[in-house]
C-alpha cells in the first residue's frame, strides 16, 4: 500500500520522531548531540518553527514542533542531511543513517500538547539513559531540564508551554515538574505515537465502545492525533490553509501589511498597536494582529512578543482574542 503524503500547513503542530536505519546509532557520543542541536539553533529561527519539547536518545529522538513560513518538509530535510554529512564524514561511514522518512503526527492542542511534553521528555528515563528523576532534571539532552530553568536554550520556546502550567514562572514551573512526575509510570503511551484510528479515537477501549454501539465507521488517520472531529476537520482544512499561505505570501503579505489592515478596521494609529495598553480597541487591535501573524502567516509566538514586548503567555491569549474577534465580525486578511 502506498504511504500516505504529509500533512503541512503553517501553525500546525507536529510531533517528529527520527530513527536510526536497522535501529542503529545516530548519536555516538556528546560531540554528535552538540552538533545536532547547533543546527537546530541555526534552523529553527530561520523557518519560524516553534520547538515546544524534545529528547535525543541513542538511535532515535522526539520532537514537538509548531511549523512556521518553510514547510515541515523543507526544515527537515535541512536538519538531517546536513547532520547526517558532517556524522558520516567524522565516522568515517557512508550511506543512509536515518529510518526511511522522519515520521510526522499533526495533534490537537487543547487535547494533547501537555501530553506529549511529558510524554517527550520521559523518553530518556523510560529507555534508561538516565536511571531517575532527578538525573532527567539535569539531563543535557533534553527539553525538561530546559523548562525547569536548570540551562538556556534561546530556541526552545519554554514560554509558551509553561502557559499551561501556570502565570508565574516559579508557579508553572513547580506544576509542570509534578506533571512530569505522575507520568512516570504510566509506560510507553503507543498511543501517542502510532495507532491511526485507536490512536484518534482514544485507545482500544473507545474503539470497542463505538464499535459496540455500532457507531464504527469513524474517520481515523495515522498521520493525525485527535478526536474524530478534529481529524475530519484537519483533513479538508489542509489543502486550502496550504494554499492559502502561499497565496498570500506571493501577494507581498507579511508584517506591515497586517500591520496596516488591522490599524485601518481598528482606526489606530501604527503607534497604538505597539503598546502596551489595556484599552479595548487597542487590545483587540494586536489580538487580530497575533492571529493574522500567527495562523496566517506563520510567524513563531516567540517573534511577535518580542516585536509587541508582551510575553509569549500573552500572544497566546492575543491570539485567541484575535480569532474570536475575527470570525465575530467576518474580518479577512485580504478583504
Amino acid at each position: 500500500m502506498p504511504r500516505q503524503a504529509r500533512i503541512d500547513a503553517p501553525g500546525v503542530l507536529h510531533h517528529v520522531i527520527i530513527r536510526g536505519i536497522e535501529r542503529r546509532k545516530i548519536f555516538r557520543d556528546e560531540r554528535d548531540r552538540d552538533n545536532f542541536i547547533e543546527r537546530l539553533e541555526a534552523l529553527l529561527p530561520k523557518c519560524h518553527i516553534s520547538c515546544y519539547a524534545w529528547a535525543l536518545l541513542n538511535n532515535h529522538a522526539h520532537f514537538l514542533f509548531r511549523t512556521g513560513d518553510k514547510s515541515l518538509s523543507t526544515f527537515m530535510g535541512r536538519l538531517l542531511t546536513g547532520y547526517v554529512v558532517t556524522f558520516n564524514r567524522r565516522h568515517n561511514r557512508h550511506g543512509q543513517l536515518f529510518q526511511n522518512r522522519y515520521k510526522s503526527i499533526i495533534c490537537q492542542e487543547d487535547a494533547y500538547l501537555k501530553e506529549l511534553v511529558r510524554y517527550i521528555h520521559l523518553n530518556p528515563l523510560r529507555a534508561k539513559i538516565v536511571p531517575s528523576i532527578s538525573d532527567l532534571n539535569e539531563y543535557p539532552y533534553c527539553g525538561h531540564r530546559v523548562l525547569l530553568g536548570k540551562s538556556n536554550m534561546p530556541w526552545q520556546d519554554t514560554e509558551y508551554v509553561l502557559s499551561y502550567f501556570g502565570k508565574t514562572a516559579k508557579q508553572a514551573r513547580g506544576k509542570y515538574l509534578s506533571f512530569i512526575e505522575e507520568g512516570v509510570n504510566q509506560g510507553r503511551r503507543p498511543e501517542l505515537t502510532g495507532g491511526g484510528l485507536v490512536r484518534s479515537l482514544g485507545g482500544w477501549e473507545k474503539v470497542k465502545e463505538i464499535r459496540l454501539s455500532g457507531r464504527d465507521r469513524i474517520k481515523g488517520d495515522q498521520r493525525i492525533l485527535g478526536e474524530s472531529d478534529f481529524v475530519e476537520g484537519i483533513l479538508s482544512e489542509a489543502e486550502d490553509i496550504f494554499n492559502r499561505f502561499y497565496e498570500l505570501k506571493s501577494n507581498g503579505y507579511d508584517l506591515k501589511k497586517i500591520e496596516e489592515k488591522v490599524c485601518e478596521i481598528c482606526r489606530i494609529e501604527k503607534e497604538e498597536l505597539y503598546s502596551r495598553s489595556r484599552v479595548k480597541a487597542r487590545a483587540e487591535a494586536r489580538g487580530l494582529y497575533c492571529f493574522w501573524a500567527a495562523r496566517e502567516l506563520g510567524y513563531r509566538l516567540s517573534e511577535l512578543a518580542r516585536q509587541l514586548n508582551i510575553t509569549a503567555p500573552g500572544v497566546v491569549y492575543a491570539v485567541r482574542r484575535g480569532e474570536r474577534i475575527a470570525n465575530e465580525f467576518n474580518y479577512r486578511l485580504t478583504d
